[in-house]
């Protein structure tokens, strides 16, 4: 399916076009279940994309379109991923991610919030869908908040320590 790596893990949310999402075509704005879906992934859990966008879509009470609240990305992984723990701000939340083994963080690239997942390889960690043009990198956490996450922007991550 496009959008995808050749190990399953979703890379290109852009490409995910026939799929809908809080009433648009999910490639407008599913970095939050593609997040999930990646982590879910990593985690051995078998269930599709899909599946996620409807479980994902149907937190929301009203129907509009919109991106992924951290109201709704919070439930969904107590819910889903209960292992995973959040921390705030720029410092706690590299130094968690620093060491963790797997997550998902939320920062802005550009002018737009984000949701990306990110998975421990050796020293570095290889990030999923993150911008045109690096949407499946490796790199140190340390150099991808140096060169990714904005100062002064407000920084949230989710680990699995």
């Amino acid at each position: 399916m496009d959008g995808f790596s050749k190990d399953g893990y979703l890379i290109d949310q852009n490409l995910i076009k026939r799929f809908k999402y809080r009433t648009i075509q999910a490639c407008l704005n599913c970095c939050g279940p593609a997040a999930v879906y990646n982590i879910r992934h990593y985690l051995g859990d078998k269930t599709d994309f899909h599946t996620i966008l409807k479980e994902m879509d149907q937190m929301f009470i009203i129907r509009v379109p919109g991106p992924t609240t951290m109201t709704v990305m919070r439930s969904y992984l107590k819910d889903h991923i209960p292992a995973m723990k959040e921390y705030s701000g720029r410092t706690e939340a590299c130094k968690a991610a620093c060491h963790s083994r797997a997550g998902i963080l939320r920062y802005k690239e550009g002018n737009t919030r984000h949701f990306i997942a990110f998975i421990k390889k050796d020293k570095e960690y290889r990030f999923l869908n993150v911008y045109d043009g690096g949407e499946d990198f490796t790199d140190t956490m340390e150099n991808f908040f140096k060169n990714h996450v904005p100062h002064r922007c407000y920084v949230s991550t989710f680990v699995i320590e």
